[in-house]
């Protein structure tokens, strides 16, 4: 892992000569753009910033080493790929002179075309879906319908079936073909939507729309290296410059990823030969599953089948964490896989082997970590604890958990003012609540204030947030040039639900008559609570469009958004910059122009009011970060509140605007079918089997989840459940009873001394 020391990770090891360094160093390394030089060894990561990380570090051990930093090469795998299919436009049918690589934004908007194309081309699917269960044709509730089918349901099932689909090397009408199969299998009393068929359709819809306008996406990086690769004399260019491959996180890669590095370790003529290829990765940190492609199911079984030829090595010792945390990491995988093994039945757990083909049911592989020995190289390694090193809290409320965070902090840090703490929380709604009560102690009664002290309040996702002042500027100017568009109008709802300045609400039904939502009439039904909050708002913003200055209205904008310093920042930044390109026509029409262009291409920074290097770990600092963001990265003291059963587990949830559909969403039963597909089982899911099978992926994923987030400790790991907590993140202050999550009493029972 990079030399953190604290996973247990897998790798498969084909034919790597003990000298290998000493041979590949010798070689000499060419510019990023060409090809690399036999004896090259290849090493793939998954995120750019993983790419300069580990480079770094193999730069430092060779210099150790008294070696020439030469000899590797670090990639992305969508960089490796784009290397490859740009080196040969003729095979790869990739010329960047004449595509673009698709941004997000431009993705989403290409999502939304085909999804108007596809209900243009198939108007009797598009009534069975308006009609759902059930429908007395009123019309109010068809038009609400029809949002959520346009905005929601529709452009969520593109964007998860084009990723899962063209990641596994699928096309549309494969998508048709499974469709045939997957139609003899729906269950009487489940309603039948034909998924896959209109998946197939969305597919092939936006694969038309990124030809004729010339893009590409990053899925199409990797098809195009693989073209390049079926050409004979190409693919053993290739391999003959390459003398092994590495593969970083694994765990995460797709079917598709996997074939291009094997094919590119293997030997250009003997193809019985093994792959040198070397990949590493933990199963049980698999977290990406259930909102990406990554399938930790492909890792497992690779890993299955180098157990059987011998070319298994299992890393299980890690130096991180002091030996309570490991142990409590460990007690946790057995639990979670008694409770959940076969999904309930209590009959498989901890005893299978991790080599066991039963093992793959399992929501972790069955493994365990173990300290280094004393010997160990690495400073410090299993340090000792900091008091017992588990503590376990079940404070009143939320309120008084985030208290008790920070009279801990303020006795840690204080007494170890070098040492490094986090809060860990699962959504970043959780980190800006803990952020505001720890910077306004007086306001909500907290007893301890940390700047007195001397210790930062770091919210990661609050500088992250800096990158969406654009797209919210956007949603708004927008709305105020065209108020009757329910588009418009749904998009500045939005925002203003997501800055939290409106109650969480189905926007769909005050969208569907926007003139009557904005200036309803006497004879109109009344309005509630929540909805006429949204209307002042609403109001409250046109009025400002016909009072202001053009120039003054951004300003504005910030101003109701409650904006934080940096972000006022952020957002003159941006006034100032429309400002000059629009000078000389300072139209409504021109600003939104220069605004959503800035959207578009992605190209704008937000102000950092401190120094980015190393922002997470900092001494004297409270770093407030998600799970996900947390990985890879380790604290001295980690405080993981807020762990209610409704959240981790949690369970699937069908939104109350699409349950007209049914209790299941289309995306998730197609991701489903798709990945039963392509682990080759026959026949097909039907609906309910699909569903069912996403919410155990969801619940395996949530644990592993956690079991990242405890692993992130050194000396100190702090769990905490309040009694009352809300049921929605974006109502903290409606508090009611919660159940805490199943571990934290098992955790108790095992660690008594834990709650002392």
């Amino acid at each position: 892992d990079g030399g953190m020391g604290s996973e247990e990770e897998d790798s498969e090891l084909h034919d790597i000569a003990p000298n290998s360094k000493l041979q590949t160093s010798n070689s000499k390394l060419q510019t990023p753009n060409s090809l690399p030089l036999p004896g090259q060894l290849i090493l793939v990561t998954f995120t750019r910033s993983a790419v300069a990380n580990l480079k770094g570090k193999i730069c430092k051990y060779l210099k150790e080493l008294s070696l020439p930093t030469q000899g590797f090469m670090v990639y992305t795998l969508h960089g490796l790929a784009l290397n490859i299919a740009t080196r040969h436009p003729e095979l790869s049918k990739l010329d960047l002179n004449r595509l673009t690589l698709v941004s997000p934004n431009q993705s989403n908007r290409l999502i939304r075309t085909c999804v108007e194309q596809w209900i243009s081309a198939n108007p009797r699917t598009y009534q069975r879906l308006l009609e759902g269960r059930q429908f007395d044709g009123e019309e109010t509730e068809r038009l609400r319908r029809q949002s959520v089918l346009r905005t929601e349901v529709l452009p969520d099932l593109a964007y998860t079936v084009i990723h899962e689909a063209k990641s596994s090397g699928l096309l549309p009408q494969n998508l048709q073909a499974l469709h045939q199969e997957a139609k003899f299998r729906v269950s009487e009393d489940t309603e039948d939507y034909e998924v896959l068929s209109i998946a197939a359709g969305l597919y092939d819809r936006y694969q038309s729309l990124l030809q004729q306008r010339r893009f590409i996406d990053y899925d199409d990086m990797i098809l195009a290296a693989l073209r390049v690769l079926e050409n004979d004399r190409s693919r053993q260019l290739w391999q003959s410059q390459i003398y092994a491959v590495f593969e970083d996180e694994a765990q995460d890669s797709s079917p598709l990823q996997t074939r291009l590095l094997e094919i590119l370790a293997a030997h250009p003529t003997e193809r019985d030969r093994p792959l040198n290829l070397v990949r590493v990765g933990d199963p049980n940190q698999a977290i990406n599953s259930t909102f990406t492609p990554a399938d930790p199911s492909f890792f497992r079984e690779f890993c299955e089948r180098c157990h059987i030829e011998g070319r298994l090595a299992e890393m299980d010792q890690a130096g991180r964490s002091t030996h309570i945390i490991i142990e409590a990491a460990n007690f946790m995988l057995d639990w979670v896989n008694r409770r959940y093994g076969k999904w309930g039945d209590g009959e498989m757990g901890s005893k299978l082997s991790p080599h066991s083909l039963t093992s793959s049911l399992l929501p972790f592989r069955p493994q365990h970590i173990h300290p280094v020995p004393s010997d160990d190289p690495q400073l410090d390694a299993n340090p000792a604890p900091e008091g017992y090193g588990l503590e376990i809290r079940f404070p009143p409320d939320i309120y008084q958990t985030v208290d008790l965070i920070g009279q801990r902090v303020v006795d840690l840090l204080t007494q170890y003012p070098e040492a490094r703490a986090a809060v860990l929380v699962r959504e970043n709604r959780q980190g800006r609540f803990v952020a505001e009560l720890l910077r306004n102690p007086e306001q909500y009664h907290l007893d301890v204030n940390l700047s007195q002290f001397g210790i930062e309040v770091y919210d990661v996702g609050e500088r992250d947030r800096h990158s969406h002042i654009p797209v919210e500027i956007l949603a708004l100017l927008q709305f105020l040039d065209r108020p009757h568009s329910p588009d418009y109008l749904k998009a500045a709802l939005q925002v203003l639900v997501d800055r939290r300045l409106i109650p969480t609400q189905d926007l769909n039904a005050l969208v569907t008559l926007p003139e009557q939502f904005l200036y309803p009439s006497p004879l109109d039904p009344p309005q509630s609570e929540s909805v006429l909050q949204a209307r002042r708002y609403c109001a409250g913003l046109l009025r400002a469009r016909l009072e202001l200055p053009q120039y003054q209205l951004i300003p504005f904008l910030a101003m109701t958004l409650q904006y934080e310093q940096a972000e006022l920042a952020t957002a003159d930044k941006l006034a100032e910059r429309i400002v000059q390109q629009t000078f000389g026509n300072q139209s409504m029409t021109a600003v939104l122009e220069v605004l959503g262009e800035i959207v578009r291409s992605e190209r704008f920074e937000g102000v950092e009011t401190d120094d980015p290097e190393e922002r997470y770990i900092r001494p004297r600092q409270l770093t407030i970060i998600t799970m996900h963001k947390a990985k890879g990265l380790d604290w001295d003291f980690v405080f993981i509140p807020f762990l209610h059963e409704h959240l981790i587990p949690g369970q699937l949830r069908v939104l109350p605007q699409s349950q007209f559909l049914g209790d299941f969403t289309l995306s998730e039963v197609a991701r489903a079918q798709i990945r039963a597909s392509i682990h080759g089982e026959y026949p097909l899911p039907d609906t309910a089997a699909a569903w069912e099978r996403a919410g155990q992926l969801k619940t395996a994923e949530e644990f592993r989840l956690l079991y990242v987030a405890m692993t992130r400790a050194r000396r100190l790991l702090w769990l905490s459940a309040a009694r009352k907590a809300p049921f929605s993140w974006s109502k903290p202050e409606n508090l009611d009873d919660r159940s805490p999550c199943p571990i934290l009493h098992t955790f108790v029972r095992r660690f008594p001394r834990s709650t002392q």
